[in-house]
């Protein structure tokens, strides 16, 4: 399976934006999981962003929030999710992308935890709640297993900051779409397009955008504003969870179909 920045690069040379998909792990169950990561990469996914239920999730809307109730009361931990990523990680191409917060992550102890996630075939870590003053030592020792570590900005984010952030963010940055938490919008901010060039003023990594985007009309917007990712997550949660297994499993091929048309087109950026 090819690293974060290598499926990057080739995206690029197709002139590609890429589609990138969250599920929380253990919603609706375990199995369910497991099988919607082989559905997604099936329809298109580029990458693959897997939330670890987590209880106090700060950074996420009512609809994950939801989704990560359910998975702890089934029992989900940490070594379940590993274990399912592991036995998927064998079979697809598309890099998987572990979102979790800052306290597991201590409680278990960096190496520890790095270690434990490269074995199961993560490529990437994404931490909402890390602090970049923080980070240098996660994102170092990440980068001795394989592992590359994500920094968000967000459309309040100071220069000086987005300037540390692009230095230190390894494979893309992720860039916040709201401020808030996550969860479906009807509008994306028009003040996205403007950060987004901003951004391209300190670095030349890619750009994902990600909070909020719930359709293709939306993807779309992003797409041609000059990302070079759309992160979906709250509909793609809420299709996956909030109805049986085997529909929900088709509701995210459907969607995630839909969603991969629009980022797959020929990209336009409007200037």
């Amino acid at each position: 399976m090819n690293s974060i920045s290598e499926k990057f690069k080739y995206l690029r040379t197709q002139n590609q934006c890429a589609l990138i998909p969250f599920i929380t792990a253990g919603d609706p169950d375990l199995e369910t999981t497991t099988e919607a990561l082989g559905v997604l990469e099936a329809n298109g996914a580029d990458f693959i962003e897997l939330g670890v239920p987590y209880s106090d999730p700060l950074a996420d809307g009512p609809v994950i929030q939801a989704a990560a109730t359910r998975a702890l009361e089934r029992g989900t931990r940490l070594e379940d999710v590993l274990r399912i990523a592991q036995s998927v990680t064998r079979k697809i191409a598309a890099p998987i992308i572990l979102f979790t917060y800052y306290n597991p992550i201590l409680n278990l102890g960096i190496d520890q935890f790095l270690k434990t996630i490269s074995e199961a075939g993560i490529k990437g870590l994404v931490v909402p709640d890390l602090p970049l003053e923080e980070a240098d030592n996660l994102i170092n020792t990440a980068e001795t297993v394989g592992i590359e570590v994500i920094l968000l900005v967000t459309p309040n984010t100071p220069d000086h900051r987005i300037q540390a952030i692009a230095q230190k963010s390894r494979g893309f940055i992720y860039l916040v779409s709201v401020t808030g938490v996550t969860g479906v919008r009807s509008q994306i901010q028009t003040r996205v397009k403007d950060v987004l060039q901003n951004i391209r003023k300190f670095t030349d990594k890619p750009i994902a955008v990600g909070f909020g985007i719930s359709s293709p009309e939306q993807a779309r917007q992003v797409k041609e504003w000059g990302a070079d990712a759309v992160i979906v997550g709250s509909a793609f949660v809420k299709r996956l969870g909030e109805s049986t297994p085997y529909q929900g499993l088709r509701a995210i091929t459907e969607f995630c179909t839909e969603l991969k048309s629009v980022t797959s087109e020929q990209l336009t950026v409007i200037s």
